[in-house]
């Protein structure tokens, strides 16, 4: 069963969207804001997502860019806003189709298939190994009986996803937090030693879980 996550503010329309979609053999999670859309983008994994611009707490934008940090799920937006830059804009941020305020629901369940068919599943990622451990994201596994929270396996599979690259403590705040926790530092340094306690050799001399200093954290592969 495809897993459909629609992110809109207007709870009527959360309600018809989830009615029409779960009729249609859709699995179906709702969020009314941008900071919950990331979270239970994180957590339920959908295979989906319907984002509407307009939220209360971020600009459907930054929710865009907080996906593609970590994911190519595809991404059809709902809004009334409906001028060419605006469609332009969303679409050069990640977005995959965009669908104009008020819309008949006939043709979002198109764009739904179209947009499945034409991006089909995530590309899966090989197992990673870190020290000891060979990390699989797709089973959400390690080797080794290591067991990691959901929290950790977020910010875990956003480095993964990221060989090499620096990711900002503000980009992993805001995605795996919310919006609302890009200043709470401490909690990045907090789980990241739990990572490095469970995945690497000597977790005081880290060599894959690295931190940039005031910046934000790489993993070398």
């Amino acid at each position: 069963m495809t897993r459909i996550l629609v992110v809109d503010d207007e709870p009527q329309l959360l309600r018809t969207l989830r009615i029409n979609l779960v009729a249609r053999q859709y699995e179906v999670a709702v969020a009314a804001d941008g900071a919950e859309a990331l979270r239970e983008a994180a957590e339920w994994h959908p295979d989906l997502v319907i984002l509407d611009l307009g939220l209360p707490d971020l600009d459907g934008m930054d929710v865009i860019h907080g996906l593609r940090g970590w994911t190519s799920v595809p991404i059809i937006v709902l809004s009334g806003r409906s001028g060419n830059q605006d469609k332009v804009e969303a679409l050069d941020a990640g977005a995959d189709d965009y669908v104009t305020k008020p819309f008949g629901i006939d043709e979002l369940l198109a764009r739904i298939r179209a947009v499945s068919r034409r991006t089909g599943q995530e590309e899966d990622l090989a197992p990673v190994r870190i020290g000891d451990h060979e990390i699989d994201l797709t089973t959400k596994t390690v080797s080794g009986e290591v067991r990691l929270t959901p929290t950790e396996w977020h910010i875990l599979e956003i480095l993964l996803r990221n060989p090499g690259k620096l990711v900002s403590q503000r980009l992993l705040l805001s995605e795996v937090w919310g919006a609302k926790y890009v200043k709470e530092f401490h909690y990045l340094r907090q789980y990241m030693a739990q990572l490095r306690r469970k995945l690497e050799r000597d977790p005081a001399h880290p060599v894959h879980l690295i931190t940039e200093p005031g910046m934000g954290y790489r993993f070398t592969p």
